[in-house]
C-alpha cells in the first residue's frame, strides 16, 4: 500500500492529531504497513482460531462493579465534550 502525504494529511484530519514532519510520518507508516504484510505470507491454514501456547486458562476473578468519576477527569482532557459526551466531527455524510 502506497502510503502518501495526501494520506497522512486525511488522517491527520480524522484523528484530530497534528502531524508536523508528513514525510517522516508516510514512510514510518508505510513500513508498518509493510510489516503487516509480511504477516500474510504465514500459513496459518491449519492452526485452530483459538489456539494458545499456554496451556492454563484464564483466571477468573468476580465481576465486581467500582463506581468511580473518572469520566470527568477524562473529558478535562477532551478538545471538545458537552453533556458528558465527546464532540467529534462528522465523518459519514
Amino acid at each position: 500500500m502506497k502510503i502518501d502525504e495526501k494520506l497522512v494529511t486525511r488522517l491527520e484530519t480524522l484523528s484530530m492529531v497534528e502531524i508536523d514532519d508528513k514525510t517522516k510520518m508516510a514512510k514510518e507508516l508505510e513500513e508498518i504497513v509493510g510489516f503487516v504484510d509480511m504477516l500474510n505470507e504465514l500459513d496459518t491454514e491449519n492452526i485452530d482460531a483459538s489456539f494458545s501456547i499456554l496451556g492454563n486458562s484464564t483466571p477468573l476473578r468476580e465481576d465486581e462493579p467500582i463506581k468511580k468519576e473518572i469520566i470527568k477527569d477524562v473529558l478535562t482532557h477532551a478538545p471538545k465534550a458537552k453533556d458528558g459526551y465527546f464532540i467529534v466531527p462528522q465523518i459519514i455524510e
